[in-house]
C-alpha cells in the first residue's frame, strides 16, 4: 500500500469555513477518509458575502505564487475563475503603479500574472470545488470551544452548535483555520502547552473601499495603484483600483491615523485626490458608485510562532490567519494561505506518522516568513506603527530596496527581481544576488516616466487622462 493511503481511514476536522479552511480541506481530502469543516455561520450558496469576513469588502488579488498553489490543490480553478469573469492580469504589462520612487514602466515582456476578482467570487469558486468531494462535509452554526487530548496528542475538538449545545468530535487531525479570531493559543494553554511567542505590529492604517461601475470595458484594463511613501512628513496614504467581474472597479483607499478615510460617501473621492497622485480620483469622476463605503481598522500584522514551540502536540496544525495575519495593503494574505495549504499536503503525503504535525507547522511557516518580511519590513517605517521600530539594519535594508525600486522604474531586470519576491515566488534574499546588486548599483537604464503610462487605446476611452500631470 502506498504511503499516501496509509491513513486513508483517518478523520480530519477543520475549524473554520474560510478560504484557509477550504484550502486546508483541499490539501487533505485525498489523504484521509473524511473532512468535517466546523463553521460558525451559514455559507452562501453562490458568490455572495460570507459572514465573518470583513476584509472581503476590500480589494483582493491573487499573486501568481498563490494562484499556482491553488491550481495545484484544485485543478481547474483558474479556468473557472476566468469563466466567471475574473481577470488574469499580466505584471507589469497591465499595471499602472506609482511607487515612492516613481512610476513603474509597463514592460511588454510578461513574467508574472495576478488574478483580480471580488473576494466573494474567489471564495465561491474555491468553496464549490472543495465541497464537490463526497469526503468533505460542513457543519454550520458550530464553534470550536476546546481541543480534546493533552499536550502530546490532540484527539479532536469540543464544539458548540446553535440549538444543540456542546459535543465532542473525535479526529486524527485537527486543523485550525479560524482566522484572526483563533483561540488556539488559549486551547494550547489549557492542554499545558505554554511559551508561545507572538508579534503584533500595527501601522494603524485604515481601509475604505467601494465598488463602482467601470466607465470603460474592463477586459484588459490595468490595475491602478498609488503606493504609500513612509518618508513623507504627512500621514501615509495609498489607493488602488482593481478591475473585477461584471465590468466593475473595486476601489480601496488607505490612510494612517491623522489622515485616514471615513465611511462618508461624500469624502471618498476627495480623499482619493489627496493621494500622492490624482490618477485614481480622476478615473473615479467617470465611474458610477454601486455601493456604500466600507471601513476597516483591523490592518495589524499579527503572528504566532507555533513552529518555535519546544513541544507541539501530534494531530494539530494551524493554517492561514490563525498563524499570521498581514496588513492587507500588500495583498499577500490569500497567496500565503494557499502556499501553506500546499506545504501541508506535501508533508502529509507520507501519512499521519509521529512528528508530522510539527513538520507541517514548520513547512507552513516558510511562506509566512517571506510575506512577514515584506509586510513588516514596510510597515515598521511608518511613523504611526506600534510594536516594533526600525533598527539600523532595517533602515539600511529600506535604503537598498528603495534604490532597487528606483532602478526598477527603468530596468526590466530589477523590476522582475522585485516582482519575483512580491508575488511570493522568490525569497527576499534573492534581492541580494550579485546580478540584482549590480542592477541596483548601475541604476535605471531608462529615464523616469513623468506620469502614468496609459496606452493610446486607454487614453481614447478616458480622454481627460491626457491632461493628467
Amino acid at each position: 500500500m502506498s504511503h499516501a493511503y496509509r491513513h486513508s481511514s483517518a478523520r480530519a476536522v477543520v475549524i473554520g469555513g474560510s478560504m484557509a479552511g477550504m484550502l486546508a480541506a483541499a490539501a487533505i481530502k485525498d489523504l484521509v477518509e473524511s473532512v468535517e469543516i466546523i463553521e460558525a455561520h451559514d455559507l452562501p450558496e453562490g458568490p455572495g458575502p460570507r459572514v465573518g469576513v470583513p476584509q472581503a469588502a476590500h480589494i483582493h488579488l491573487l499573486h501568481s505564487g498563490g494562484l499556482d498553489a491553488i491550481e495545484s490543490l484544485l485543478p481547474g480553478t483558474v479556468h473557472q475563475l476566468l469563466a466567471a469573469g475574473a481577470h488574469r492580469i499580466p505584471m507589469t504589462t497591465n499595471m499602472v503603479v506609482y511607487s515612492p520612487e516613481g512610476w513603474y514602466r509597463r514592460w511588454q515582456r510578461t513574467t508574472h500574472h495576478l488574478m483580480a476578482a471580488s473576494r466573494d467570487l474567489t471564495d465561491h469558486v474555491v468553496r464549490e470545488r472543495v465541497l464537490k468531494s463526497p469526503k468533505v462535509n460542513v457543519r454550520t452554526q458550530s464553534k470550536a470551544v476546546g481541543l480534546l487530548g493533552n499536550s502530546r496528542q490532540v484527539t479532536g475538538v469540543r464544539i458548540h452548535t446553535v440549538g444543540q449545545g456542546e459535543a465532542e468530535l473525535l479526529a486524527d487531525l485537527v486543523i485550525d483555520a479560524s482566522g484572526r479570531a483563533s483561540r488556539t493559543p488559549i486551547f494550547l494553554a489549557e492542554l499545558g502547552v505554554n511559551g508561545l511567542a507572538e508579534d503584533h505590529i500595527d501601522s494603524g492604517l485604515v481601509y475604505a473601499s467601494r465598488i463602482y461601475r467601470a466607465p470603460v470595458p474592463n477586459r484588459d484594463w490595468p490595475v491602478i495603484s498609488v503606493q504609500a511613501d513612509s518618508r513623507l512628513p504627512q500621514p501615509a496614504s495609498a489607493g488602488g483600483i482593481l478591475p473585477i467581474e461584471g465590468d466593475r472597479w473595486h476601489v480601496s483607499l488607505m490612510g494612517a491615523p491623522g489622515g485616514h478615510p471615513t465611511r462618508d460617501t461624500d469624502d471618498f473621492e476627495p480623499f482619493a485626490r489627496t493621494l500622492r497622485h490624482p490618477v485614481i480620483a480622476d478615473l473615479l469622476t467617470h465611474a458610477q458608485p454601486l455601493t456604500d463605503v466600507t471601513v476597516t481598522h483591523s490592518t495589524a500584522n499579527r503572528r504566532y510562532y507555533y513552529e518555535r514551540l519546544s513541544a507541539w502536540p501530534e494531530g494539530l496544525v494551524a493554517l492561514g490567519d490563525s498563524v499570521a495575519a498581514f496588513n492587507p495593503l500588500y495583498g499577500q494574505g490569500i497567496s500565503v494561505i494557499a502556499q501553506g495549504a500546499l506545504a501541508l499536503r506535501d508533508v502529509l503525503r507520507n501519512g499521519l506518522v509521529p512528528g508530522v504535525a510539527r513538520r507541517a507547522q514548520r513547512a507552513i511557516a516558510r511562506p509566512v516568513d517571506v510575506a512577514w518580511a515584506l509586510s513588516v519590513g514596510q510597515d515598521i517605517h511608518f511613523s504611526t506603527t506600534t510594536g516594533k521600530r526600525p533598527n539600523l539594519a532595517d533602515r539600511l535594508l529600506q535604503r537598498y530596496v528603495s534604490r532597487l525600486s528606483r532602478t526598477a522604474t527603468g530596468s526590466f531586470h530589477a523590476a522582475t527581481a522585485l516582482t519575483d519576491v512580491l508575488t511570493l515566488q522568490a525569497s527576499p534574499t534573492s534581492l541580494v544576488r550579485p546580478s540584482v546588486l549590480l542592477s541596483a548599483l548601475v541604476g535605471p537604464l531608462r529615464p523616469q516616466l513623468t506620469g502614468p503610462q496609459f496606452t493610446p487605446a486607454e487614453l481614447g476611452l478616458v480622454t481627460d487622462l491626457r491632461e493628467l500631470p
